[in-house]
């Protein structure tokens, strides 16, 4: 319990504007500028301190009136709410008849229609080719950039796709969400579709050493082999978390793919995505169904 005149701990709490469903980071000692919506991977706290305001019910309304002789707004108001309890009565009554009631009419569609789950990219979206790695997938549009950063630790040659989450980190770096692939190198001791697993262990301990902030917990939510456009590949699927201030995500979700393409190096496919843009993490499954061998 945070303590008279001390701060609440950094953490995810609900959007002090008030908005429902949203939540927004705090860092000990203000907001962040972006609101995002309360999905997979956001722990959300409560502080009495952070709560949005609660708009006053109608007796708090009255009873903030001042009292006195000069003062007849609060039985002004009292009046009314009682004038509409007693027509409202008056309404029920006098609509009940011996008439049939009335077939209810089932609400107009909406204009527009809730998209499944994880639904498929329309015909004719702009694919990356990556012809180092033998692979392709759809570029994620809007927003999304070319991949022009570092090179990956994993991989020979880096191609894909990112967008920027945070410009600067405690510890001097960009923050990004990523689509990137490449051929794995050779010190994974990639030895043939059998040997899938086995590596796969060993470039998800790379990636998570490499490229997030620790300590770290790391949740496995798929290790499995898999089939990708008729050749042997493995997923490893992963949610970490973290409590370290400065850093707008305090976790992130994160898919790697393996893929025997057939080639001396496998292909590896990486995908992640903050917690900061929870609302994203469909987009993982959506790429995972549309990649291609070249």
């Amino acid at each position: 319990m945070t303590g008279a005149g001390q701060a609440p701990p950094p953490g995810w709490y609900p959007d002090p504007d008030g908005t429902p469903g949203l939540v927004r980071w705090w860092s000990g000692s203000g907001w962040s500028d972006v609101a995002t919506p309360a999905g997979p991977g956001v722990a959300v706290q409560s502080s009495p301190v952070l709560a949005p305001a609660r708009p006053p019910t109608p007796m708090e309304i009255l009873s903030s009136e001042p009292r006195g002789n000069g003062s007849r707004s609060g039985w002004i108001v009292l009046g009314s709410l009682l004038l509409i309890l007693i027509v409202g009565a008056v309404a029920v009554f006098l609509g009940r008849s011996e008439e049939p009631a009335p077939v209810a009419q089932a609400p107009a569609p909406t204009t527009q229609p809730v998209p499944p789950a994880s639904p498929s990219f329309p015909p004719g979206t702009v694919r990356i080719i990556d012809k180092v790695a033998g692979i392709s997938y759809p570029y994620l549009g809007e927003g999304w950039s070319e991949w022009s950063l570092w090179g990956q630790a994993e991989t020979t040659d880096t191609a894909g796709q990112f967008f920027t989450t945070q410009e600067v980190t405690p510890d001097g770096t960009t923050f990004i969400a990523q689509c990137t692939s490449g051929p794995l190198l050779d010190a994974f001791g990639y030895a043939g579709p059998s040997s899938l697993k086995a590596t796969m262990a060993l470039v998800a301990d790379s990636v998570r050493g490499n490229y997030y902030p620790g300590p770290n917990e790391r949740k496995v939510l798929r290790d499995e082999n898999r089939t990708v456009d008729g050749h042997r590949a493995h997923l490893y699927e992963f949610q970490l978390s973290w409590h370290i201030p400065g850093y707008n995500a305090s976790g992130e979700r994160a898919a790697l793919l393996l893929i025997d393409v057939g080639r001396p190096a496998p292909a590896l496919l990486y995908m992640s995505i903050p917690n900061t843009h929870a609302e994203l993490y469909g987009t993982i499954d959506r790429v995972l169904a549309d990649v291609d061998v070249l």
